[in-house]
């Protein structure tokens, strides 16, 4: 079952020990503005997955971070969210792996969920439909099957 939060309330979410954010709900909204990020449009096509990664992580995390305790800057004075500061805070690997997880991840969970479902009535891929055609399944084929580009 599909359990709602109709409150839609930030929420705290801790990152490291003594660190946390308060983030606002992961939201339809949250994900169309980030996907027109333009720091996210303006990663290169041909860009790794993994630096695709970041780039939506970091814009995700400018338009979800409220506020936040336990970070500060290089003279342990307390300092406010900010782009510049946010983009830092997840350079840090074990930040950027804790704000996947417990945010990022968990809001898509559901899409996951989804796209691992067909439909299979008498066994594993009797729902899914054939992506080809072969026109006489007794004759090999002719040509070498052409890989699909990374988009």
């Amino acid at each position: 079952m599909l359990t709602l939060d109709l409150t839609n309330a930030p929420r705290w979410h801790d990152l490291a020990p003594g660190v946390r954010v308060q983030l606002r709900p992961l939201t339809t909204a949250l994900m169309v503005a980030t996907r027109s990020d333009p720091a996210v449009e303006a990663v290169p096509e041909e860009a790794s997955d993994e630096e695709r990664a970041v780039a939506f992580a970091k814009a995700l995390a400018r338009r979800a971070v409220l506020v936040w305790e336990g970070i500060g800057d290089a003279e342990d004075n307390p300092i406010d969210p900010s782009s510049e500061a946010i983009d830092a805070l997840l350079d840090v690997w074990p930040i950027f792996e804790a704000f996947q997880l417990t945010y990022v991840s968990k809001g898509l969970q559901l899409e996951q969920e989804k796209n691992g479902s067909a439909l299979s009535p008498n066994g594993p891929s009797a729902g899914a439909s054939d992506t080809a055609r072969v026109a006489n399944p007794a004759e090999p084929a002719r040509k070498p099957a052409r890989t699909a580009r990374r988009g």
